[in-house]
């Protein structure tokens, strides 16, 4: 059972006290960065910053404890905070533990029933979709802080939260706007400086101390929120009933789907940078387990974090040992120096999540998507306008449906039926050495042929070509060696073609089937049977053989 195996265990195998101090300081470097995004995360979600901390030490030891990647880091994210936000707004914090103790335990359930590589076949362009969605809606859920408007509480509607801010606008505090703008551009040019500090930690440093020294009328994380606790909580399971299930088992549902989707695809890149490979399967059991504990000290959902996985690689960690350092860290910092913390200007934080936004919109993926097949541009589109105006979970259950229909329209156009008898001069059969016109067919036969997946979003093209028969054959020889696979509308369709041409008189051939799926449903739906082993034939001269001994039988 190596897929249930946790990639700690295997990398502790030959661990060297080389690789021990790269791993301890990729995780310390990893936890400094993942201070201020653990507070600007959980400020935007609209919870409190301790809760951001929370989360971050706790997925992050478990995450890498219990995961299936080598270097994966596991902790709250910018993708989080639509979902998180909306489920506080409607259902308050308890109501957001509770969803998220739900969605770790089907974390738990999708890893066990080994649901990791079909996570992976989510459309990329619903992927891209809601990606910049949330990009969009991050971005307009930082414009208050960014700007420094006097007003109340953010409304949670994305339509409504603009109005609020065009109707504030003359509160502008040209403070914050100065103090957003230098943390943008310090993010954005700090790497070509250096890589060994982090580029958000000194934009924190710089402005908490331009803020506290020369006591800039801003908000800061201390005048929302009051102090932030240096105390680890204490462990509370949630009591959860049924009515609680019912009515937050769909936010849940989004909360595990959206956490299996980025943790697989953090892993996923992750394994391109260090040539590894994952174990996603106990990936997502370690997902859930972390989801299930952070709930339980009240923190927020938990995910695998793509930058901070990227930093951690980038900075020589090659076991889960550095993220677990990383955990470490941060615990020591909320225990030692947490409460420094409350001095942070708001607008540092909304300036750090405008470049997270910026990061997430993937907006060359999106212009690049758009300019290809429509139904990739639509399925994209209409994820990406749901989840900015209506709500993200809606996004995912609409695009998939719309995606999956999309895909079934294409596959049709892969299907076709024709009747070879009309097509003898056809310039692909003449190369075929089994083309109809190199056989004498007995009059009363008709040949078709059906190309491509046999499934309900094609077999009216079968029906409609039937129908055009004016007169019943007396041998009716259907060709399926290009059909790869069926399904029940398909099945249920030959039966009801069978059933009909035989009581007109019209015997049915089956020829060159060819794959073993068709033939093993048409098996247990016992057309075979109906129709006879002796008229299932491996050729078309065969067919066309066994159709004139039915007529010297008669």
């Amino acid at each position: 059972m190596q897929t249930f195996v946790p990639k700690l265990f295997v990398t502790l195998k030959g661990y060297t006290r080389e690789q021990f101090l790269k791993d301890l300081m990729a995780g310390l470097i990893v936890g400094i960065v993942a201070l201020p995004l653990a507070i600007a995360f959980a400020i935007a979600s609209g919870v409190s910053p301790e809760k951001g901390l929370y989360t971050a030490i706790i997925g992050g030891f478990i995450v890498s404890a219990l995961g299936g990647s080598r270097v994966q880091i596991g902790g709250p994210t910018g993708a989080f905070i639509v979902i998180v936000y909306g489920i506080v707004q409607q259902f308050g914090v308890n109501g957001l533990i509770i969803a998220t103790f739900l969605a770790g335990i089907l974390l738990i359930l999708m890893g066990l029933v080994r649901l990791g590589n079909v996570i992976k076949f989510i459309p990329h362009p619903l992927i891209v979709g809601f990606t910049a969605g949330i990009a969009v809606i991050i971005f307009s859920s930082q414009v208050k802080d960014f700007l420094g408007l006097s007003m109340g509480a953010v409304p949670a509607d994305f339509v409504e939260k603009w109005k609020s801010y065009v109707t504030h606008f003359a509160s502008v505090n040209i403070y914050s706007v100065i103090i957003t703008l230098a943390t943008v551009i310090i993010l954005v040019f700090w790497q070509r400086i250096t890589h060994k500090i982090p580029g958000s930690l000194f934009a924190i440093l710089v402005s908490t101390a331009a803020v506290y020294y020369f006591h800039l009328p801003v908000d800061t994380v201390g005048s929302r929120f009051g102090v932030i606790s240096s105390g680890f909580p204490k462990p509370v399971v949630p009591h959860i009933d049924w009515a609680t299930v019912k009515l937050l088992i769909r936010p849940a549902f989004a909360i595990a789907l959206l956490g299996g989707i980025e943790s697989l695809l953090s892993a996923v890149v992750a394994d391109g940078m260090i040539g590894g490979r994952h174990r996603s399967n106990m990936e997502l059991v370690a997902q859930g387990t972390a989801n299930l504990f952070s709930a339980a000290f009240g923190g927020i959902p938990v995910t695998g974090a793509i930058a901070r996985t990227a930093t951690n690689i980038k900075n020589g960690g090659r076991t889960p040992v550095a993220g677990i350092v990383h955990a470490v860290t941060l615990l020591l910092i909320l225990l030692f120096v947490g409460k420094w913390a409350a001095l942070i200007p708001m607008a540092t934080l909304a300036g750090i999540l405008v470049i997270v936004a910026y990061n997430m919109s993937e907006w060359r993926n999106f212009v690049s998507i758009l300019k290809g097949t429509r139904s990739d541009g639509a399925v994209l589109v209409v994820t990406f306008l749901l989840t900015v105006f209506i709500d993200l979970t809606v996004a995912i259950e609409i695009g998939m449906v719309l995606a999956a229909f999309l895909f079934m329209a294409n596959m049709t156009q892969f299907s076709s039926v024709k009747q070879l008898t009309d097509q003898l001069n056809d310039e692909d059969d003449t190369k075929d050495t089994d083309a109809i016109e190199n056989y004498t067919l007995p009059k009363g036969v008709i040949v078709y042929e059906i190309n491509g997946p046999l499934f309900f979003g094609a077999a009216y093209k079968f029906k409609d070509a039937i129908r055009i028969i004016e007169k019943a054959p007396r041998i009716l020889i259907i060709r399926m060696r290009n059909v790869p696979i069926i399904d029940a509308t398909g099945i249920r369709m030959l039966d009801e073609v069978d059933k009909e041409f035989r009581e007109q008189g019209t015997k049915i051939i089956f020829s060159e089937i060819k794959s073993g799926q068709v033939m093993e449903e048409l098996k247990k739906a016992r057309i075979i049977f109906k129709i006879g082993k002796a008229n299932v034939l491996d050729t078309l001269p065969e067919a066309v053989e066994r159709s004139k001994e039915i007529f010297a039988e008669v």
